[in-house]
């Protein structure tokens, strides 16, 4: 394929013209998608992610994530040794370049076995957080898109608090910054580790997840309820501090509108239990 030879052997000129034209064929063309993966670009436009020529860049970028919606060429970009070369983009690049290696991770994140893989590279996790708090509205909602699918794996939960996310996810919660829904469902993963319930706490996260209750929408509810359920179920101190931020009236209201799902979390936050402070009868 000659697409596939300039983006090879071709001069700086051709390669970036083949890996706009490959960006250009594969943004709504699957069986494109499958061909091109099949025939061996996925490895030179790797390469190109490390492009000086910032346009090549995000043309090389723009490509890969618009290959990686096939799920046979998922795997392949990942073992490919995508990582690395995609973090570097999300360190140097554009903003659009930026985005896209988030998206790209995003995308390649559905793959447990992916999950895994870009969970051990530290710099991976640090480079999305870096993004969550400084990046564009659609930077920060791709870096929390793919941070999210990060956390389903257990052991990355510990790794995305660790390189300091929890900060921006709480200033997310802001209604006006548009991002409470992805911040919160976020949150409530990352709540299920004691480092995780440690920094919602001392980011001061309890009111605004009070909020969330209280006026955020059906699944932004759903999710501060369950942070709240953790945070009560492991720790009296904070079931004292999540009373103490008036969290009963939202949760009555919401045992009493919300989805079953809803209900069930305010029903075990409210429940007398041996480990937690929050057994009041509502």
């Amino acid at each position: 394929m000659k697409l596939v030879q300039d983006l090879k052997d071709g001069s700086s000129k051709e390669k970036t013209a083949a890996a706009a034209e490959i960006r250009h064929l594969t943004i709504n063309n699957v069986e494109n998608r499958v061909h091109i993966g099949r025939c061996g670009a996925i490895t030179p436009l790797l390469s190109l992610l490390y492009s000086e020529e910032v346009l090549t860049q995000e043309h090389a970028v723009t490509a890969l994530l618009n290959l990686s919606i096939s799920e046979v060429n998922k795997a392949m970009i990942a073992e490919a040794g995508a990582i690395e070369p995609l973090v570097h983009v999300l360190n140097t690049g554009n903003d659009r370049a930026k985005e896209n290696s988030a998206a790209t991770l995003f995308s390649l994140s559905v793959l447990q076995v992916n999950r895994e893989r870009i969970g051990q590279c530290n710099a991976a996790i640090q480079a999305l957080v870096n993004l969550l708090g400084k990046g564009t509205f659609r930077g920060k909602k791709d870096a929390a898109s793919a941070l999210f699918n990060l956390s389903i794996t257990h052991e990355n939960k510990a790794r995305i608090v660790q390189a300091k996310a929890v900060k921006h996810l709480v200033e997310l919660l802001d209604p006006e910054l548009e991002m409470v829904d992805k911040a919160v469902a976020l949150l409530a993963n990352l709540s299920a580790v004691g480092e995780g319930r440690q920094a919602i706490v001392r980011e001061g996260g309890i009111p605004l997840l009070v909020e969330t209750v209280d006026s955020g929408s059906q699944r932004g509810k759903e999710n501060a309820a369950s942070v709240l359920l953790q945070l009560c179920l492991n720790s009296p101190k904070f079931c004292t501090l999540v009373l103490q931020e008036g969290a009963i009236p939202p949760l009555v209201a919401l045992s009493q509108s919300g989805t079953q799902r809803a209900k069930e979390k305010v029903k075990s936050i409210t429940k007398p239990s041996p480990v937690s402070c929050c057994g009041l009868d509502i």
